[in-house]
Formats: C-alpha cells, structure tokens, sequence
C-alpha cells in the first residue's frame, strides 16, 4: 500500500488525512469539518464524510477508526461535525454498531492535543460545542491515563506540548515536548514509515501575560510529518502542518530555527490559516492592500520550500478581493516560494465538485498528485519533479 495524503473539500477549513505505507494502513486525520450540507444529499456540497470513511480502516467488529486524531486548535473550522461523525467517549460504551455502515461514528484510537485547548474557554476565547466535545474527550482521556498509568485503544492520549509553570510536569510518558520528535503511533513504532517532530505549541516563560492571552490561531499545533514510500525509501517526504498560526509564530519558529532551516524544509505544505494574509503580515490586506508589508522572518520561515514542493490552500477558490482568509496577495507570496524550486499551488476550492484531492508519497521525497481521485481546473503535471533529489529551500 503507497502512503497518501488526502485534502478535503471543507471550504475555508481544514481536513487532512495522513495514510502511512505500512500493512495496517495506519492513519492520521488532522482537524475535521463536516458541515451539515455535506451531510445533506440534497445539498451540492461534496460528501466529505463519506469520502473519509471510504479511506479508513474498519476493526474486526465494522467500526471506522483512525489511528490518531490532531485537533490544530479549537477553532470551529477546525473541528465542525467533531460530535456528529467521531465516538467521543469510552470505547467499551460505542453505541452505532447496529446502524448502517455509513453511519457509524468514527473511534478514535489515539487523541493528539494541544494542552492549551484544556484552557482556551474565556472571554477572550470561546468554544463551539464541538470544541467544548473535544475539551471534554481530551480530558477524560488523560483522566483514565492517570488513573491507570497506561491506556489502550479509544482511549490513548498525547499532549502536543508543555504548558507554562510546570502544569503538565506530571504526564511525561503521554507528553511530547516542542522540538521532540516521535514515531509511535497508538502504541505501535513506525519508525520505519512515519516520524514527525513537534515545533509547537512551546511554552513562553518569559512572558506569561502574553501566553495566556494567546490566540487559539497563535496556540496551533506545527508539526513537520515525515513520510516514507516504504520501509526501504531513503528519503522521506517532508510534510509541514501549522493549523491557523500566525506571523508572530512563524517570526518565533524563525527565530528558533534560522541556523538549522532544515527542520522547518518541506516538500508538502499545507498553508497556514488557509492562505491567509496573517500569516505573513501584521498589516491588513483589506485596509493596507499593496502597501501591506511582509513580515521577511515570517516568509523565510514558511520558504524552506524543497525542490519540486507543492503548496495547497485548503480554503474556496483565491480570488482578487480585499478579504482573508484565503487572500490572493498571500497566495502569491507562496507561489514566489515556489518559483525558485519549481513548485506547485493548488487549492481545494478549485476542485468542483470532487470531495478531496489525493497524493501519493514518493520513494524521492516528493508527491504525485493521483488524477483519478480528483480532477483540478487548470493544467498542471501528474508528478511533482520525483526525480529531482530533495535538498533544503530558499530562503537561507
């Protein structure tokens, strides 16, 4: 089985499915938005549930599961139709499998979770009820963690991250750190097929003020993927998430990382705040438009652009307006990163009315778009530059 990355058409959201090349087909969904009328057959917006569940696994008892699930950060694009099509909840107490196939609600057998969600409810951030599903499932998890000082399926649990004055001191063996980097996924090692390295959310000691008004944009999971074709590739595609991080983030992951860009290179990049403006600007695009500057520490830390990299914007169709997200001026900047590696935008507003957009994962660390999956507006080539090995981007 090839290793996949599938991105949904969600409109201006995020819903990214991760597909490893090992026998299991072990699986990692970034973020959910299932909107109503994509649950509606009656509606024209694509059927992205079912499309999900079409590129699952199903256990020995005909229930869809992912192997992990990554919340980004809690924002409502992000996590939309969270109660509806995901068991939250313990495992033992799965309540769908007399219902249809298509139905059945998704276990998650390990979650991934910021541990800012567990305190983003406040009068500066509120949470949708699905938010609120997914605090409380986070929650529980780690609950039956401590209770029992492991856990098995449906209810493992990672925290993405340390939170300030030592508050996730005490869960260690369920603790990434920012700047570590893993490979197990659900209790299994797939060293061989997947590692990711986590580069934030990181905890800011220094001014504590500041991290506990933090945005949920600013609080988004980065993580850099990497994927392998197979158990004997050499090289492994670079896949680059940052959920709805903004300039000041992307400044600090610049800052931390200018001497060793290497570990913000991509070959895969799933554009932050789905192409928004804030991601490369503190100003506004609709106030400022062309006089709107470029944060240069932003830009070169969203350029480490390998050769032959591709870029998606998984967001409606980039437009010439004066709104963001998504913003044309940023999709430019994007394609000026690409230029210099000879890359490929594209964008999920684009597709029709096609549910999602495949990739299949390379053994030369790059990404084939497979055309039987979905059909983009405009001509473009089926393989990104395979043959070209893969080497750091610009912006060095």
């Amino acid at each position: 089985m090839a290793a996949k990355v599938t991105f949904f058409q969600v409109g201006t959201g995020d819903m990214t499915l991760v597909r490893l090349a090992d026998t299991s087909v072990t699986s990692i969904l970034i973020d959910c938005r299932i909107r109503l009328g994509a649950d509606d057959p009656d509606n024209e917006m694509p059927d992205v549930g079912r499309a999900l569940r079409d590129r699952l696994q199903w256990d020995a008892n005909g229930r869809p599961f992912v192997n992990a699930f990554l919340l980004s950060h809690p924002d409502l694009d992000h996590c939309a139709g969270l109660r509806k099509h995901f068991w939250l909840g313990h495992p033992d107490d799965y309540p769908d499998d007399k219902l249809d196939r298509w139905e059945k609600r998704i276990l998650i057998r390990e979650l991934w979770s910021s541990p800012l969600v567990f305190r983003r409810r406040s009068k500066y951030h509120l949470l949708s009820e699905d938010a609120r599903a997914f605090n409380a499932e986070a929650r529980r998890r780690v609950r039956h963690w401590r209770a029992n000082g492991w856990a098995e399926d449906g209810n493992r649990i990672c925290i993405m991250g340390e939170d300030i004055q030592g508050k996730t001191d005490d869960l260690g063996p369920i603790l990434v750190r920012a700047g570590q980097s893993f490979s197990t996924i659900a209790g299994e090692n797939l060293s061989a097929y997947f590692t990711t390295q986590l580069l934030a959310p990181a905890p800011h000691e220094d001014d504590e003020e500041l991290e506990e008004e933090l945005t949920k944009n600013e609080s988004s999971v980065i993580m850099n993927i990497q994927i392998s074709a197979s158990a004997y590739s050499l090289s492994k595609t670079k896949f680059l998430v940052g959920g709805d991080a903004e300039v000041l983030i992307w400044e600090r992951m610049w800052g931390r990382y200018q001497y060793t860009p290497e570990v913000l290179a991509y070959d895969l990049l799933l554009a932050p705040h789905h192409c928004s403006w804030h991601t490369l600007s503190y100003d506004s695009w609709s106030k400022k438009g062309e006089d709107a500057k470029v944060s240069q520490a932003a830009r070169n830390a969203l350029g480490q652009a390998r050769s032959g990299a591709t870029i998606v914007s998984s967001s409606v169709t980039i437009v010439d307006d004066d709104k963001d997200p998504p913003c044309i001026r940023a999709k430019r900047e994007y394609e000026g990163i690409l230029e210099d590696v000879d890359g490929w935008f594209t964008c999920t507003g684009d597709l029709g009315d096609k549910a999602c957009i495949d990739f299949e994962v390379l053994s030369g660390g790059k990404v084939k778009r497979l055309l039987g999956a979905a059909v983009l507006a405009g001509s473009v080539p089926s393989t990104v530059a395979a043959s070209i090995p893969p080497r750091a981007g610009s912006g060095e």
